[in-house]
C-alpha cells in the first residue's frame, strides 16, 4: 500500500489523563484510526540547556500521510507542552486488511 501512505505517529504526554484526552480527540475527529497508549515510559532529554528526566505516556497513532498536517495541528493545539513530540514514521508493510482499515477510518468525510 503506497497511496495513501500509512504512517505511525509517536507523541509523548505528561500523564494518562492528557494521553487519554489526546487519543480520544484525534480518534473522534477521524484523524487517526487507532491510538495505543504505552504508560510509564521514562524520557531523558535536553531542554533549555539542561538534561531533564520525566515519566511520560507514549501514544502510538495510526493514520495516513494525507492526514498528517491536520493531525499535527490538532495535537499542537491541545497539547500542554510548548514543543510536543510529534514524529511520523512510514509503514513499509503490514496486513493489507489492517492497512486498508486505517485508510478507511481516516478518509475525510468517513464520519
Amino acid at each position: 500500500m503506497s497511496d495513501p501512505e500509512v504512517v505511525i505517529v509517536l507523541v509523548t504526554a505528561p500523564s494518562d489523563v492528557v494521553a487519554s484526552a489526546l487519543a480520544e480527540h484525534v480518534v473522534a475527529a477521524g484523524l487517526v484510526a487507532c491510538v495505543n497508549i504505552v504508560p510509564g515510559i521514562r524520557s531523558v532529554y535536553r531542554w533549555q540547556g539542561a538534561v531533564e528526566s520525566a515519566t511520560e505516556q507514549l501514544l502510538v497513532m495510526k493514520t495516513t500521510a494525507g492526514r498528517l498536517a491536520e493531525l499535527q495541528d490538532a495535537i499542537a493545539a491541545a497539547h500542554p507542552y510548548d514543543v510536543p513530540e510529534i514524529i511520523a514514521l512510514p509503514v513499509l508493510g503490514g496486513l493489507p486488511a489492517y492497512l486498508q482499515w486505517i485508510v478507511d477510518e481516516t478518509r475525510p468525510g468517513a464520519r
